[in-house]
């Protein structure tokens, strides 16, 4: 059985977005080839609306990339998508299908049938499939800023143990912090 994995940046006070909406204070030095290198293996991206349209900007032509990020547009576009949305009628990038509802025992079938791990982005998606038990695992990348509020990584209701599994320290400030889900208490 494959596993479904949260990859996330965050401020270090638990927020992905500021109260803007935006995520622009992220530091992608290091750390993007990094989130490469954990995203390479996996088979297919599960997101929300939200995350599918910032993410679109990588199916692109692969030569409008900066040499810096083609690795990650190549990487990319080989996986298959799948955006949950009731809104969208009709998906904008390749390899991808539009979902209309969030139907946990779906993507419990996906993690047994996939040959692949599986990402899955957006923290409100991600928040429902953690209340759900279906993340295996969270890969948080901390960055040292506080933005006092926003949007945040995890719902302030959910509640689970985790267990550490690794770290790394980039001398950028930014700490990657690897955690096993152990399920709701």
């Amino acid at each position: 059985m494959s596993k479904l994995v949260y990859i996330n940046n965050t401020s270090l006070d638990g927020y992905v977005e500021d109260a803007s909406g935006a995520f622009d204070w992220t530091n992608a030095d290091q750390v993007h080839q990094f989130i490469t290198d954990l995203v390479r293996p996996m088979g297919t991206y599960v997101y929300g609306r939200r995350l599918h349209e910032t993410m679109a900007y990588w199916d692109a032509p692969l030569e409008s990339y900066p040499p810096e990020y083609l690795d990650f547009a190549e990487v990319w576009q080989k996986a298959e998508k799948i955006v949950f949305s009731r809104t969208l009628t009709e998906a904008s990038t390749r390899k991808t299908r539009i979902e209309r509802d969030f139907i946990p025992e779906a993507i419990r079938k996906l993690k047994r049938e996939s040959e692949h791990d599986i990402n899955i982005g957006g923290a409100e998606l991600a928040g429902l499939a953690i209340e759900a038990d279906l993340v295996d695992e969270c890969h948080l990348f901390l960055n040292p800023l506080i933005l006092g509020s926003g949007k945040p990584a995890f719902a302030a209701t959910l509640r689970r143990n985790l267990e550490l599994l690794e770290t790394r320290r980039f001398s950028t400030g930014v700490i990657h912090a690897h955690y096993r889900i152990r399920g709701a208490h």
